[in-house]
């Protein structure tokens, strides 16, 4: 498709204003991030690089967040600049009305927007396993490491001198089923084997029911029930897994597979994947909605005005989200409703505004 020189221009304009307001958002980051790393450093003693190299790994990530605000203001601030310079009375007289560009803005924040996702979504969340991975070296949390595999959830864990390796092949809420508990000393050494049916991991202190003691001599000892101190309880493990910004998509999709397979909720996966799937279709609806609002209004104001507006704006947009999120992932509503409800509504206003833009 060869693009005319109006949509040239716009979509150079409309690029070049994106790009620079990211690149306060990056700046603003930086400064930020430089400044809570440096005070979590001042404990050890690191290379003055790690604070920056910590920042530079976790900024992407804060920069996919913002993207929704980042078009928003994008649209504002071209509609700005194009009635300033009398541009879009010009394309007016020249017979290109209002529908035109905002269909030509919408169309490339969709086409942005798939981009963010496919690509720098990938990349941020590359970023952030690093990240994570990296800081995680300097918390006390180090000792106490939690995963999900196919084989089911594996725990270390290190309390009272003792180091406890934990699998448990299914986990449900409060409960983990099958375990399988290894316990070692500070020099690796071997003390017993701890297997129960059933494990209630509601406190810090467990319950175990059907207990079976191994110890170093092979001999086996029965119990009904018995208490196991460790530091992690329901609460916590699941809060491990929480932080899924920091996988790729395909990851999503691998760790869903084994939460399916240990029985394990995939409530907050499917959550982030609806919200990923969204993604760029929640970019078009701000930018439209943005553009319209602009569109309706008079120009008489300062500039500052409208800003002001466009900041208020996403804060209500964020809140919507975030009850209708809360909703969602604690399984009030379907998942979908959650996810799709807030753009829908959006997208009706948008339709509404669109009636009007074109008498402007």
């Amino acid at each position: 498709m060869v693009l005319k020189i109006y949509q040239k221009y716009l979509i150079k304009e409309f690029i070049l204003i994106v790009c620079k307001i990211t690149f306060v958002f990056l700046i603003l980051g930086l400064i930020m991030g430089l400044l809570e790393e440096i005070n979590f450093f001042s404990e050890f003693d690191v290379k003055y690089f790690y604070p920056i190299y910590l920042v530079l790994l976790n900024v992407p990530s804060l920069i996919y967040e913002i993207f929704p605000f980042i078009f928003l203001l994008s649209s504002q601030l071209l509609f700005i600049k194009l009635l300033d310079s009398g541009e879009l009375n010009t394309f007016k007289s020249n017979g290109l009305d209002n529908i035109k560009i905002l269909k030509l803005i919408t169309l490339l924040s969709l086409i942005i927007g798939l981009f963010i996702v496919i690509i720098f979504y990938n990349f941020s969340a590359i970023m952030k396993f690093n990240y994570l991975d990296i800081k995680k070296n300097f918390t006390k949390d180090n000792k106490y490491l939690a995963t999900i595999t196919e084989n089911g959830l594996w725990i270390k864990d290190e309390i009272r001198d003792e180091i406890n390796f934990i699998n448990a092949k299914s986990f449900t809420i409060n409960t983990l089923n099958d375990v399988d508990i290894i316990q070692l000393n500070q020099d690796f050494e071997f003390q017993n084997n701890i297997k129960a049916e059933k494990v209630n991991i509601q406190e810090n202190t467990w319950s175990l029911y059907d207990v079976r003691i191994i110890d170093k001599n092979n001999s086996i000892k029965t119990q009904d029930e018995m208490s196991f101190l460790s530091n992690f309880n329901y609460e916590e493990i699941n809060n491990l897994f929480s932080n899924l910004a920091s996988l790729t998509i395909w990851n999503l999709f691998e760790l869903k597979k084994n939460y399916l397979s240990i029985n394990y909720s995939t409530t907050e996966i499917d959550y982030h994947l609806q919200r990923i799937i969204a993604y760029p279709f929640f970019i078009t609806i701000i930018t439209a909605l943005s553009a319209i609002l602009m569109l309706n209004m008079h120009f008489q104001k300062p500039k500052l005005f409208y800003i002001i507006v466009g900041i208020l704006l996403s804060v209500i947009i964020y809140y919507i989200n975030f009850f209708f999120g809360t909703l969602g992932k604690n399984e009030k509503i379907p998942l979908l409703v959650s996810i799709w409800i807030p753009i829908l509504t959006l997208s009706i206003i948008c339709l509404i505004g669109i009636i009007r833009i074109n008498e402007k």
